[in-house]
């Protein structure tokens, strides 16, 4: 047996790595186009319905983040942190051995909030989604002065008005 047999037989065991891709992510500000430098961008990639792992990069100063150990063929879940902007998150399918993908950050909307009781909802900014009304809620009874609010239970003649003595 030769050296070179050894290097086609490698035993029963023996299971080729899949083929990997490149993926290069760039984070850029949506109003300006600038480029997000320092901004985490988390991959998280599966294949058949299973998750692989999940990976952490940082931008350069170009805005850029860039891997090479994506299997080809696999979905990649992708969510991109960067101080200032709203969160994004989203999923591609890596079908080709490069992929690029361009992220374009946002600035966070105004907050939504069902306790809203001053009337400022008319000052909402645009784009952000109303309160959510729940079908079965109803409107709290109104009580009238007259209404006793808690209804305590009638005291007998016989309970006293002095609290009872400590044990010792």
């Amino acid at each position: 047996m030769s050296s070179q047999d050894d290097t086609k037989n490698r035993g029963r065991k023996y299971k080729a790595p899949p083929e990997t891709s490149h993926i290069e992510v760039t984070v850029l500000r949506d109003a300006s186009g600038k480029p997000i430098p320092n901004a985490a961008v988390i991959l998280r990639p599966s294949k058949d319905g299973r998750e692989i792992g999940s990976m952490e990069l940082k931008t350069g100063p170009d805005g850029k983040a860039s891997i090479d150990i994506i299997p080809t063929g696999s979905v990649v879940g992708i969510q991109v942190i960067a101080t200032g902007f709203s969160t994004h998150g989203g999923q591609f399918d890596v079908a080709s051995t490069t992929r690029n993908v361009t992220v374009r950050m946002l600035r966070p909307k105004a907050q939504v909030s069902t306790y809203e009781t001053d009337g400022s909802g008319e000052n909402r900014a645009a784009g952000v989604q109303e309160p959510v009304k729940h079908p079965n809620a109803t409107a709290p009874k109104v009580l009238a002065p007259t209404d006793p609010v808690i209804q305590l239970p009638s005291k007998s003649a016989d309970d006293s008005a002095t609290p009872p003595a400590p044990k010792q």
